[in-house]
């Protein structure tokens, strides 16, 4: 290891606070809504790309000026985040340019677990979520249109892949360090990253989930959450 460098972990209950609101609107804004034009659909609208800028406010009030690497990572994965939930929502066909949004997520996110970890240390976390990515593919592919296949492909090796750096990274952070809260919380998201896409992809082309906004994009925005707390804290990089 190298140069230490510490996060500001400036305090963000006010914005976590309306992040919290928006992000409970923008569900019961998905489950309400009967047509495209109904108040509850724009309600949802309104909140669901709202919900991850205040995420990314948050991170840029934690981020200090010698953080730089692993806090701006983060602030770039949330901007694509953005994005995707804003042609996610969308009520024509923008299921694909979503796709690439949130696979820029995972890649922008996956820059950062490796700004103070060696990527895939752990080979046996890396082989477990491989098997794990295996099997969702998998499931899916006789429902998969011909079209998205490589599309979907190519996402879940990338989602698969950021969440098995994030636990194979806070596998590497001996427990009472100072950053292991933070490398904690990035393995959650991870986690909770990998089971909303799953199903919001298993919703989309295999199976009719009720009540689906609650479980998709509830653990969508925990994950996001617990990326944006990472931030806080002390880490160190290379």
């Amino acid at each position: 290891m190298g140069q230490g460098i510490t996060f500001s972990a400036r305090n963000n209950p006010w914005i976590y606070a309306l992040f919290a609101v928006c992000a409970v609107l923008a569900i019961v804004g998905s489950l309400m809504a009967g047509s495209d034009d109904s108040g509850w659909r724009w309600l949802h609208y309104l909140t669901k790309p709202t919900a991850t800028m205040l995420l990314l406010v948050a991170v840029l009030r934690n981020i200090g000026p010698a953080s730089g690497a692993y806090g701006m990572a983060i602030v770039i994965g949330l901007t694509f985040a953005a994005a995707g939930d804003f042609f996610l929502m969308l009520p024509g066909d923008y299921f694909l340019a979503g796709l690439v949004c949130f696979l820029l997520t995972h890649c922008a996110y996956i820059w950062a677990l490796t700004r103070d970890s060696r990527f895939a240390a752990d080979k046996s976390i890396f082989a477990l979520f491989a098997v794990i990515g295996f099997l969702v593919i998998a499931g899916l592919w006789s429902s998969l249109p011909a079209g998205m296949r490589i599309p979907v492909v190519i996402y879940a090796l990338a989602l698969a892949a950021m969440a098995a750096q994030a636990i194979s990274r806070d596998r590497q952070v001996v427990v009472g360090a100072p950053q292991k809260s933070a490398a904690r919380s990035a393995a959650l998201g991870g986690l909770f990253f990998m089971v909303s896409d799953t199903l919001l992809a298993y919703g989309r082309f295999r199976w009719n989930i009720p009540y689906n906004a609650v479980w998709v994009l509830g653990t969508y925005y925990t994950a996001q959450w617990l990326f944006a707390r990472s931030t806080e804290g002390k880490t160190h990089a290379r």
